[in-house]
């Protein structure tokens, strides 16, 4: 089964190829050209690398958010309007547990353990969720979040008891906010890099594929957390406040 994964989240993005949960190709965005200019042209692009078509693709896999409203929108329509043309079922999948899958994959955070996931929202907030799993080869399950919320609000509600084992912090929130998380969480926390995110989609997707858990293009939903700006200013316009 031949799964194409896509990220566009944020500025650079990228676009991955797992064939029966292998890693087949992967090509990084440039992060100087917007999501809207550079696909489906990066896309056809790495297919054309490994001498593929469209059609070769057994199920597409996306990432529905959190992260950019216009990079969501964008990357969720290229792979709608792909997954609409080869007649090829979609796989939503969550930004939050790819990072939380790709920083696994490193080895940092134990063949068992917790990881915590901070995906910068601007604004000077996160979003953010904890996902653990009992060994190294079982799937994260989500046990906390996701939430939207300022950087040290969320280290506090992450706080543990004394002696506690530090907790992996993977995305680029908790780089970001690196300070806040020593200062709260303690300076042994690990600060995991960003880890390209597309490979770890498309490697979910296929495990999404195999449960039967594809679907048709336009049932995929992005997954905002925060409510979207147009929403806010309605609200605000409404209830008379400036």
């Amino acid at each position: 089964m031949l799964v194409l994964g896509l990220d566009t989240t944020g500025r650079l993005g990228s676009v991955a190829l797992v064939r029966d949960g292998a890693a087949a190709g992967t090509v990084v965005g440039d992060p100087a050209r917007a999501h809207a200019q550079r696909l489906p042209g990066d896309i056809l692009a790495l297919l054309a690398a490994q001498g593929l078509q469209p059609s070769d693709v057994d199920v597409f896999a996306v990432a529905a958010g959190p992260g950019s409203f216009t990079g969501l929108r964008i990357g969720i329509a290229a792979i709608q309007g792909l997954a609409f043309a080869t007649r090829r079922p979609v796989v939503g999948i969550s930004a939050l547990e790819a990072l939380a899958h790709a920083a696994g994959q490193g080895g940092t955070t134990g063949a068992r353990g917790r990881v915590g996931v901070w995906m910068d929202a601007q604004r000077d907030e996160v979003f953010a969720a904890i996902y653990e799993r009992d060994a190294q080869e079982a799937p994260w399950r989500l046990t906390d979040g996701p939430v939207v919320d300022a950087p040290r609000a969320v280290a506090e509600r992450w706080r543990g008891p004394a002696g506690a084992a530090p907790l992996p912090m993977v995305g680029d929130g908790a780089v970001r906010y690196r300070a806040i998380v020593a200062d709260v969480l303690g300076p042994a926390a690990h600060i995991i890099e960003p880890p390209l995110m597309a490979p770890s989609i498309a490697w979910l997707g296929w495990q999404r594929a195999l449960a039967g858990a594809a679907g048709l293009p336009h049932a995929i939903r992005p997954l905002y957390v925060r409510r979207p700006d147009v929403e806010l200013a309605r609200d605000r316009a409404a209830a008379g406040i400036p």
